[in-house]
This record gives C-alpha cells, structure tokens and sequence, in this order.
C-alpha cells in the first residue's frame, strides 16, 4: 500500500554505520524520519533517540517493530543479527532496508529467500551502496547500451588505507571483495561461475598473518574474466576502481578527479580515506530512493536473491583463498520473485 506523510523509520544498529544512517534520515532524507532507534547497548540507544524529536530508543528489535509508529526497517546491526531481524520485520510484513551482508553465510541467506517468497511478494532492498554511486551508474548505462559491445573483463582495484585489530584472510572476502561481487553481477547482468585467489608476498605493512594484497579472479556464466586488486593495507588513501573492457572500447571510474591545486611548484589533490566519504553520495542517493519506493508501495534495488548469490560466491571465495585452488560456485534455481 502506498504510505501517505512521512516514513516511520525504525534503524536497528546504532554504531558507527547505523548512527550514519540515522543522520542520513534525519538531516538529507526527505520523507522519512526515525522513529526509533535500537541498540543492545541501551546507554548509546538513548543518547541517540535523545538528540531527535519523537524517536523512542529500544533494546528489543521485536519491540520497535510493534511501535505504531513504525513504517519500515533499517538494519545495520552486525551481519549475525541480520536473520533474527529480517524474519521478524516478515511477521509484520514491514519493508526493509538491509546493510550487507543479508547474512553471513549462503545457508542462512536461503532461509530469509525462502520466508520472503511465503510472502509472495519482496520487501528486502540489500545495501550494495555502490550501484547507487554516480560513476557506477554511469558505466551500468554505458555496459547496458552496448556501445563497445560484449563486456569482455572488468579489472578492479579495492584499497583501503588499514584494517582494524583482528582483520582476517577471510574478511577480506565477506567484508570488501563482496562488493566487486555484486557490482560484477549488476555490470554484467551475469552469475559468477568460479573464483581463484592468488596471495602474492605480502606487503610489510600487513599485519601478521595477513595476506594482503590479494588477487582474486572471477569467472562469469557470459563468458567474462574479472581481475580484482585487493590491498587493505595500502596506507595512503581508500581507493574504488574499476575498467570495463569491450569488444570495441574501455571504460573506467574511480580515479577521483577532484579539485587539482598547484601551489609551491607541485600540484595535486586528495584521496579519500574510508568509505564513508568516498559513497556519502551513494549511500544518500540509496537511502532515498529506498524511502520514495517504500512510499509507493514498491520495493526495489539489490533483492534477496543479490544477497544470497554475493553469500555463495564469497564462500567460493574463502575455499579458493584456502586452497589456492579455482573453486566453482554453486547456487540454487533463480526463484520467479527475483525475476
């Protein structure tokens, strides 16, 4: 049904990405608010809901969702809970937004796909920021019109300037190559088929233990070759990059063509450092149209079925990270409600 006035919002997880988000709402959005916020930290639930007019803080996500004023649900509390709050924002039949990773594994992911199917209708939009980023659009647009004809390879890079205490081998799978996995299937509208991680030797600023970077390989069902660059110890900025080479032609974003200054006999500019400023227009933009579907009655965006494939395919990912062997991904029947 199409909601008349404005959005209730209830934002599960209150650190670092769900306090962004609740700014997001409260400040840029239009045609929402947040109407309750909801933390296991009770002490951080309510400083926040304190700062925003008719915001109840809550420690229990099954509460919030039976508040009246909720409309929908925004989940960025960590990958583990995401189950747990999906099937109960079911039982109420409330429309969310979901922060990567739907969840953490692909069987976990199958049980929300198959509980949003008894539905019968979808009501997840997954948070892969990045297909709502300006330059990605642009290349998406590009790829679509067939300009340089068949996409032929993608060549990625993906840099941050550190990891935080405790970063794994696997984490650089789940938590950052899982973005080139999704925006892979949404360039090339294609399932990827095999994954092959090769570890060079590592950088001496990589902490121990820790291979980094990686080079990590896909294979897709059209045919299509993805080389993805991983460095997470890179140490001088947070870098997103990606080549689209055709048929006919190339294409490539991210190489942050700011402001240029000259000064002293140099010149020169600046690179981001984390994600946060690299996607803030992405995630705006995402946050938006995610509030303007939900107040059409719609859901649109990165569906479950996104965020299971992504699931399959970084498990794929941590086999061949392991084994140093290509690994095949394996996924089930495409079910008619992802379409």
């Amino acid at each position: 049904m199409t909601k008349q006035g404005t959005l209730g919002v209830a934002v599960i997880g209150t650190g670092r990405m769900g306090a962004d988000h609740v700014r997001r709402i409260t400040d840029v959005t239009s045609g929402a608010r947040v109407a309750a916020v909801v933390d296991i930290d009770a002490e951080r639930a309510n400083h926040l809901a304190g700062r925003i007019d008719g915001c109840t803080a809550y420690s229990d996500p099954a509460a919030a969702m039976t508040a009246p004023e909720v409309d929908a649900v925004l989940i960025a509390s960590p990958g583990p809970a995401h189950e747990a709050a999906l099937l109960r924002a079911f039982e109420h039949d409330l429309p969310v937004l979901c922060e990567k990773p739907l969840t953490p594994d692909a069987t976990s992911a199958l049980r929300v796909m198959e509980a949003e199917q008894k539905l019968g209708h979808r009501r997840v939009s997954v948070g892969f920021m990045r297909r709502y980023d300006a330059e990605y659009l642009k290349l998406k647009a590009l790829l679509d019109g067939g300009r340089f004809g068949r996409t032929l390879m993608l060549h990625c890079r993906h840099r941050n300037v550190s990891t935080p205490p405790g970063f794994t081998n696997q984490m650089t799978i789940n938590d950052s190559v899982v973005h080139e996995i999704d925006t892979t299937r949404w360039l090339l509208d294609q399932e990827i088929t095999a994954v092959t991680v090769l570890r060079p030797t590592p950088s001496t600023a990589a902490p121990e233990a820790l291979s980094d970077p990686q080079l990590v390989l896909f294979e897709t069902s059209g045919g299509a070759v993805v080389d993805v660059e991983i460095f997470v110890n890179c140490g001088f900025g947070y870098q997103v990059q990606c080549e689209a080479v055709g048929e006919s032609g190339s294409a490539r974003i991210g190489d942050g063509h700011h402001m240029v200054t000259n000064s002293a006999g140099r010149w020169g500019g600046e690179i981001d450092q984390d994600f946060v400023s690299r996607f803030a227009d992405a995630y705006d933009r995402e946050v938006q149209r995610w509030v303007d579907a939900t107040r059409r009655g719609e859901t649109e965006g990165p569906s479950v079925w996104d965020g299971y494939a992504a699931a399959a395919v970084c498990e794929a990912g941590v086999r061949a990270q392991t084994t140093g062997e290509r690994t095949a991904t394996t996924l089930v029947e495409r079910p008619a409600l992802y379409r």
